[in-house]
């Protein structure tokens, strides 16, 4: 960026480019960001996704701001849109949703779960790619046979939508259930993994 051109002219869309990259660079390389997110486009609309140098914070469906602010008050004020930490995930889920992938290869960072949920979080992480289970079977690898119902608040909350695979959870006695994007992509979801819903 040349000063005279700036001063003369003003920036131009490429020195603001440029400062942001440098900036983030510096932020990267100071270690003062602890949360890295960027939007993502996909078949489903825009997802959020966020990383931390441990792994995959989290993969939010709808209501980005409002899970900005989550990770807050729960991770850390440090945070900052930087997609190129988010490159990895976003290149996986890309793979995914064109069926090129069926299982995710990242690094999870589970801070926004924990007691049970991070239990539960653990047994749906097993549960392969084009099968599914319910919510009471899910609950009884957990250690609480019981629990369904909490079960059901764990996928409700589930902080890494897609790559946990709570759309592979149904209830027992039938149907599709809930889904944090909605009944519909949960459907999309189930049929690209080759499941057929048409009885559900």
């Amino acid at each position: 960026m040349k000063i005279e051109r700036v001063l003369s002219q003003g920036p131009t869309a490429a020195d603001y480019e440029a400062s942001r990259n440098a900036f983030l660079r510096a932020a990267d390389e100071a270690e003062l960001v602890d949360i890295a997110y960027a939007t993502h486009d996909s078949p489903f609309g825009t997802l959020l996704v966020a990383v931390t140098p441990i792994g995959l914070l989290a993969i939010s469906l709808r209501d980005h701001d409002e899970a900005l602010a989550r990770f807050a008050r729960r991770v850390s004020p440090r945070l900052l849109e930087s997609p190129a930490p988010t490159d990895r995930a976003r290149r996986e889920l890309d793979e995914y949703f064109e069926g090129r992938r069926t299982t995710f290869d990242l690094d999870l960072d589970l801070s926004l779960a924990g007691g049970f949920r991070l239990e539960v979080l653990h047994e749906l992480e097993q549960v392969p790619f084009g099968e599914t289970t319910t919510y009471g079977e899910l609950a009884r690898r957990a250690g609480r046979p019981r629990a369904s119902r909490a079960v059901g608040t764990t996928m409700a909350t589930n902080p890494i939508a897609l790559v946990l695979p709570c759309h592979r959870v149904l209830p027992a006695g039938g149907g599709l259930g809930n889904y944090g994007g909605g009944v519909a992509m949960k459907r999309r979801l189930l049929e690209l993994e080759g499941i057929d819903t048409d009885g559900l």
